[in-house]
């Protein structure tokens, strides 16, 4: 079960990835239904200790998390902007790291 768990994950996350500047990334609102949390300000939480995480590497935070925004659509054809932020693959291991969501630790721990 595990190893079709995995597989599963790793095809959801190599598919959601998109050229942002000749950069792969991204977007954390996909990310976060790919890592199974619910609400994105649980979400912001574990995307701010991956940031901590960045800073103690002595990464540069800006390099791996852009702050950007989409558009998406809303009912009766009207549209609104939402804010987002551009992951690299770094920025997405150390979210998968510092994740509080159960499913992601399982997988870790086994």
């Amino acid at each position: 079960m595990k190893k079709e768990l995995i597989s599963e994950l790793f095809k959801k996350f190599e598919n959601a990835c998109y050229l942002l500047e000749g950069i792969e990334c991204w977007s954390a609102r996909e990310m976060q239904d790919i890592f199974n949390y619910t609400q994105w300000r649980n979400f912001e939480n574990a995307i701010a200790k991956a940031k901590d995480a960045c800073v103690n590497a002595g990464e540069t935070v800006s390099d791996h998390f852009a702050d950007i925004s989409k558009t998406i659509p809303m009912p009766k054809g009207a549209a609104k902007t939402i804010d987002d932020i551009a992951l690299t693959r770094y920025a997405c291991y150390l979210v998968a790291q510092n994740s509080q969501n159960q499913n992601l630790q399982n997988l870790r721990m086994n």
